[in-house]
């Protein structure tokens, strides 16, 4: 994509971008029960190092319980589409610090559907990308 998704998004665009953001921001809280409300009770998504797709209790525990914390992140946008008001996509490449001090980077999908005027998401796709010399960071 030769064009930014941000050089001119919809309001549409931007508050889907935002809600992305707001999630990592979450994810440095480690807070469980906001993590879980921000994902569809029938979510599923999959970490593609893993063998299977996971369900929302494991979305929460892969950020919080015994996870390694996020230490700071960085988001870069590649695509982000929003389908007739309700569905929205976003991929996206990130950049982010774990503890003890990791830096990883990865590939991510998101997707959202729009419920009482809030993104939820409902699945997402990615993985990290394998450092140089040896396999990705799990």
């Amino acid at each position: 994509m030769s064009d930014s998704p941000m050089s001119d998004p919809s309001r549409e665009k931007r508050e889907l971008w935002q809600r992305v953001n707001d999630l990592w921001s979450l994810s440095l809280e480690r807070n469980a029960e906001k993590i879980r409300s921000t994902l569809h009770p029938r979510y599923v998504g999959w970490d593609m190092n893993s063998p299977a797709p996971h369900n929302r209790e494991a979305a929460v525990r892969a950020v919080v319980a015994d996870a390694p914390a996020i230490a700071g992140y960085e988001l870069t946008p590649l695509s982000i589409e929003v389908y007739d008001h309700t569905v929205g996509i976003v991929h996206y490449t990130y950049r982010a610090s774990i503890t003890p001090t990791v830096q990883i980077t990865g590939k991510w999908s998101e997707v959202y559907l729009k419920q009482n005027a809030q993104w939820v998401m409902i699945s997402v796709s990615g993985k990290p990308d394998a450092p140089a010399g040896g396999s990705a960071v799990e």
